[in-house]
């Protein structure tokens, strides 16, 4: 199926690594020209799609961010704000400012990626937005600030489909499950806890297996397409029917 994403021009937050290289290469595939942002400015030289340095939740940095990539592309048909994670650990582990900082990490960050792209939205004549949130958004889990920010993400998805909606422009959430790559953590964890990895691959996933890059990538890629035109304020699920956001359970 062609996509229709040949021509269109995207931008991916926290994009140099893990689920944002995963989207923004899957959308590069597709014809697509993309750029990314990040944090870390050897990945951004070595992950060999255009970047630029940007800490997200600085507002002011990541409004520079949305600019310089609309320039750089001669226009912004689609925005990816996949930057996100948590600070602290459960509620009496961590403090309020951890809970705030967890909170303008994701849906603050999102929400003015996404605000900072309607102005190049309208010079296209309308675009696609989609959020990045987490399976912990729909079956909480620890830690508590991080599931609450996934959740609200889902809602702010929602409402700014609402809200923007009249300007042609789409906003959805993609929920993935538990990713395993090369160097993430799950790919960590099972290293370290290797029987307590089996146990939860075999009992919390149907087909006995964690979801992949690519398969988030290529949900990505068809939600910001035109073929999904008729999607909008959706959550799409991406987690292979997983039962629980964790393995916490597996530990004696």
């Amino acid at each position: 199926m062609d996509l229709g994403l040949a021509g269109k021009t995207a931008f991916v937050t926290g994009g140099s690594h893990g689920i944002g290289l995963a989207v923004a290469r899957g959308l590069l595939a597709e014809g697509a020209a993309v750029v990314v942002c990040g944090r870390d400015e050897r990945r951004l030289a070595e992950c060999g799609v255009p970047g630029v340095r940007a800490d997200v939740t600085d507002y002011d940095q990541l409004g520079r961010a949305v600019d310089e990539a609309a320039e750089r592309l001669g226009g912004l048909d689609l925005l990816v704000a996949n930057a996100g994670g948590s600070f602290g650990r459960g509620l009496l582990e961590s403090t309020p400012q951890q809970w705030a900082d967890t909170y303008a990490l994701n849906v603050g960050h999102a929400s003015h990626a996404i605000r900072c792209a309607v102005p190049h939205f309208g010079q296209r004549g309308g675009g696609a937005a989609l959020i990045i949130s987490s399976i912990t958004g729909r079956k909480p889990g620890p830690h508590s600030s991080y599931a609450a920010a996934k959740a609200a993400e889902i809602h702010l998805a929602a409402a700014l489909a609402q809200e923007l909606g009249p300007r042609s422009i789409r906003v959805n959430t993609l929920s993935p499950g538990s990713v395993l790559f090369d160097g993430g953590g799950w790919d960590r964890f099972r290293t370290r806890h290797p029987d307590v990895y089996a146990a939860f691959a075999r009992d919390d996933f149907p087909r006995g297996r964690l979801i992949t890059l690519q398969e988030v990538a290529d949900t990505a890629c068809f939600l910001l397409s035109p073929r999904a035109t008729g999607v909008n304020g959706a959550d799409i699920p991406v987690d292979a029917a997983q039962d629980h956001p964790t393995a916490a359970r597996f530990f004696p």
